[in-house]
């Protein structure tokens, strides 16, 4: 499964965090040392919005730590690129870091929390540089929509940014725009540009109108916000279009997601005005937000939202300010790898709204337009298919039927609500006399719950015919209601997750990758990592996954003296899987890359994103991490000492944390120690007080350890960001083995 969902929202699946833990992690933040430095994390483009075909615009990026010396931009997809416009150095005396959060001040009480994160005593000598101005420029034929940015600086590779690809002028907020009799003024079509910089602040635009016209509004800002590293309060955006008497005509909240949208028909002439707030009335310097507002169609779906590559297809655009019988067609590009894949309908010459659509190597077919809702007539299918299907009324339910054989497994999966259908499904299998034998409801992909359904290795008890079912879960239905389900025989197979998107190598320090494994449909085997496309000058030690495991590490070094660079690599896992019978299959996954995120009370979440990084930056806080051996091996029983000593940068003082293990709190994010080895904590040293340079870990191998050859664990010295987030610092490689 590899879905490109950048443009989406999905919701976070977390564990409950009880609001003891949350008041003892505030006072856990105020004892924790923070690192002096820190690779840049974006918090807001402004304005989030360039012209696709139009001239160069220049954005203020604003960031936590220090952008200066920004020498590349790298941007996702085709189209758009981007520079630094660089200022003359100005020198400056090192400033307490709480001055680069002083924006922060006109949050609104709900967020005045970020303030109470600990901060360094002072940033580096050096002109500090934590908004910078760059220059995007998209060709015309960019493809619309939201693309990842991130900024390459001597101090690392930055967090992830977001920046939108429009089609019309943008025009940006002016002043204060707080009431109707101050907004700022544009004309259609438009792109409005904006933040909901502080409490109660509300921002009004002007446009003029013709009686009869009809024109979509559609947000972005919620959406953007998910992957921003370090923001820990969202926007609620909700917009409202007002006449001149200030009469609210049409307003929306939730339309896509967090975002509103909304279409509406003017009867008179007149200037009309946008009304944009949060709808909490919070507001966040960093809450950025931008409005296209034009004639044409808004588009959410199209039907069928399952299409194969390499090939034209004619839709049903679905949307706002769309003609109930409006065609279009959809031309795949050949290659594209299954997945969701954002695209663009065309209605002759003209391109409409891209939408996401799944691309399918398998069988596709539409639903019957013959009833086949009644649980004695399903419509028959041979697998392995792919069903595009619509409830296209309240109430209306799809049935499906194929032949199984006693034995047999298969895995059924809906792809809806994640692509921006209205359906929140039920997925349910029957068997011929119509009992229930398996349902599924939300499905969570690795750390996101979706709306969506997936009945995966299902067994089919007896030859049969058996029925699989679609429904709402509200019983709801419409135009809007589309799906694509593909059913099919389980294979084995596996999932690959980075806990990252980039890997730092600062200095003459290594860094490191923790990859997570989840394995499908009775694989059960061990798992090669491997790495392509990366810089000259880096190079990777790569582990695997043990068969009995969860995770492995890639630990990454730089030569020496190395220049700072970045590049974008992808890791992929490997393996072979053993059936019943010795036959062997190869198998193969490209890994996930998923962005850390700071969670309200401390926590440490993560969000899906296009690409994975690796960057050599000059030194940071650590200079140098020297490990006494990189090959452990231990009996049954047997306990080895490690010693590991740093080396700080001038300057710094602050403790440092010993780990083999990559945690927070009470979780591990990765932990590739071989079964039955674990740290002894009382005879090891893994905290480095700020006077010391040296710490020791011991490692046990227990009584019944299995053995293992030579796997791959990182030696981290671990530096404080803040309380969730930290720096890893790598010496080199530790192979451990536990001998027979």
């Amino acid at each position: 499964m590899n879905y490109q969902i950048s443009n989406l929202k999905f919701q976070i699946a977390r564990p409950a965090t009880a609001s003891v833990v949350a008041f003892l992690s505030t006072l856990v933040v105020a004892a924790t040392a923070a690192a002096q430095s820190s690779p840049p994390m974006l918090m807001a483009l402004e304005p989030l919005a360039v012209q696709a075909g139009g001239p160069a615009a220049e954005h203020v990026v604003q960031a936590r730590y220090n952008l200066n010396g920004t020498y590349r931009i790298f941007v996702t997809g085709a189209g758009v690129t981007g520079e630094a416009v660089v200022a003359p150095a100005k020198p400056a005396a090192a400033k307490p870091m709480e001055e680069t959060k002083a924006d922060d001040k006109k949050s609104a009480e709900a967020v005045k929390s970020e303030e109470k994160k600990p901060v360094a005593a002072a940033m580096p000598a050096a002109p500090e540089t934590p908004k910078l101005t760059v220059r995007f420029k998209a060709e015309a034929d960019a493809l619309p929509g939201v693309r990842e940015f991130r900024l390459a600086t001597p101090q690392g590779l930055s967090s992830i940014g977001q920046l939108v690809v429009v089609r019309d002028p943008v025009v940006v907020e002016k002043g204060n725009n707080n009431t109707a009799d101050k907004a700022t003024v544009a004309s259609l079509p438009v792109v409005l540009c904006g933040a909901i910089e502080a409490a109660e602040d509300v921002d009004y635009f002007r446009f003029p109108v013709k009686a009869g016209q009809s024109l979509t509004f559609h947000v972005r800002s919620a959406r953007v916000e998910d992957k921003i590293h370090d923001l820990q309060a969202h926007v609620d955006p909700i917009i409202a279009v007002k006449n001149s008497a200030g009469v609210v005509l049409a307003a929306s909240d939730n339309y896509f997601f967090g975002d509103p949208a909304l279409g509406y028909t003017f009867t008179q002439d007149g200037d009309y005005y946008l009304e944009v707030r949060d709808v909490r009335y919070q507001g966040n310097v960093y809450w950025q937000y931008c409005v296209e507002v034009n004639d044409r169609p808004l588009l959410s779906t199209v039907l069928p939202s399952i299409v194969a590559a390499g090939k034209k297809t004619t839709v049903q655009p679905i949307g706002l300010n769309v003609a109930a019988d409006a065609q279009a067609e959809l031309d795949v590009p050949a290659g594209l790898a299954p997945g969701t894949h954002w695209l663009s309908p065309r209605v002759g010459k003209e391109s409409l709204t891209p939408v996401p659509v799944v691309v399918t190597g398998l069988p596709i077919v539409a639903e019957s337009k013959s009833p086949h809702g009644a649980a004695d007539a399903p419509q028959d299918v041979a697998l392995p298919i792919a069903v595009s299907g619509r409830l296209g009324a309240p109430g209306e339910v799809d049935r499906y039927a194929f032949a199984a054989k006693k034995g047999e497994r298969f895995s059924f999966e809906v792809t809806a609500r994640r692509n921006q259908s209205a359906l929140d499904s039920i997925l349910a299998v029957y068997d011929e006399k119509g009992k229930r034998l398996q349902e599924g409801d939300d499905y969570t992909w690795y750390k996101l719950a979706t709306s969506d359904s997936f009945v995966e290795f299902f067994l089919a008890g007896a030859d049969g015919r058996y029925v699989v079912e679609v429904r709402d879960l509200h019983q709801r239905g419409g135009d809007a209601f589309v799906y694509a389900l593909t059913m099919q025989r389980s294979e084995p197979t596996f999932e690959l997750h980075a806990d990252g998107d980039k890997v730092l190598l600062a200095g003459d320090t290594g860094g490191c990758i923790f990859v997570r494994a989840i394995r499908k449909n009775g694989f059960a085997g061990e798992i090669e990592l491997t790495v392509e496309g990366l810089p000259a000058g880096i190079k990777a030690e790569c582990g695997r996954i043990l068969a009995d495991g969860l995770d492995g590490v890639i630990v990454f070094s730089a030569e020496k003296g190395i220049k700072p660079t970045a590049g974008q690599i992808r890791i992929i896992g490997r393996a072979v899987h053993k059936d019943a019978d010795g036959k062997e299959t190869k198998l193969s996954a490209v890994t996930n890359p998923w962005q850390e995120t700071y969670m309200p009370g401390g926590g440490r979440g993560h969000f899906p994103v296009d690409t994975f990084f690796v960057a050599a930056s000059n030194p940071l806080d650590v200079a140098k991490v020297a490990v006494s051996t990189n090959e452990i091996v231990l009996k049954p029983g047997e306990s080895k000492q490690i010693e590991i000593t740093i080396e700080r940068s001038p300057g710094y003082d602050k403790a440092i944390t010993l780990d083999l293990i990559h945690r927070h709190l009470n979780s591990k994010f990765g932990d590739c120690l071989p079964k039955g080895v674990t740290i002894d904590e009382k005879k090891s040293k893994t905290i480095i007080s700020a006077k010391d340079v040296k710490g020791q870990i011991t490692i046990t191998a227990a009584a019944d350890a299995p053995a293992v050859e030579r796997q791959l664990v990182p030696v981290m010295a671990q530096g404080a960001i803040n309380f969730a987030m930290k720096l890893s610092y790598c010496g080199e490689p530790l192979f451990i083995t536990v001998a027979k």
